[in-house]
């Protein structure tokens, strides 16, 4: 494939604007630091990313593993996906890749006439997204699982301090409700 030669070739290049377009939609000030920030102990999240859209440009270049896809798009998605990012704006990072890549190639593939290998791997950009997508929602999933369990927990432990619930002992399987001691007393 004469097309992935050549975005071997402008790796650098390419992965540089990626990354820029992928920070630059987050807030302005946020990306000017990851930007900026170079020391990778000052700046995880912009380390991060960058890590992982460089091993996903690989794969794209590759055969697309999904588990080496998933595991390096994890870590990008986890970060976006306790932001406030809707769906769409937490994956919306991988397209911006398509319009790097053409910029990035237009007279070659214009002049080789690559444009089909260019739509292949478009499609290949197109299905990482997917897997991003479902990333996403596992996460967020997962996030108000734990939202709700601290809520119950926490209503819990307060009917608790109220005396209005008990532990259940480890030989009985019936939980001590009192909800209304006057009640019990007319019985």
């Amino acid at each position: 494939m004469r097309l992935n030669n050549l975005l071997a070739q402008g790796k650098t290049a390419i992965l540089k604007k990626w990354f820029v377009s992928a920070i630059d939609t987050y807030p302005s000030d946020t990306a000017k630091f990851l930007k900026r920030q170079k020391d990778p102990f000052a700046n995880p999240v912009g380390r991060t990313i960058y890590r992982g859209l460089e091993a996903l440009f690989d794969q794209l270049l590759e055969d697309m593993d999904y588990e080496a896809i998933s595991s390096f798009l994890d870590p990008i998605i986890r970060i976006r996906a306790v932001q406030n990012f809707s769906p769409s704006q937490a994956t919306n990072f991988i397209f911006f890749l398509k319009d790097v890549i053409r910029k990035h190639t237009q007279k070659e593939v214009s002049e080789a006439r690559l444009f089909n290998e260019l739509l292949l791997f478009e499609s290949k950009i197109d299905k990482l997204s997917l897997i991003a997508f479902d990333l996403y929602m596992q996460c967020r999933e997962k996030i108000y699982e734990l939202k709700a369990n601290e809520m119950k927990n926490r209503t819990f432990r307060a009917f608790e301090r109220a005396g209005l619930v008990s532990e259940i002992p480890a030989d009985k399987s019936v939980v001590n409700i009192n909800i209304c001691k006057e009640a019990s007393n007319d019985i």
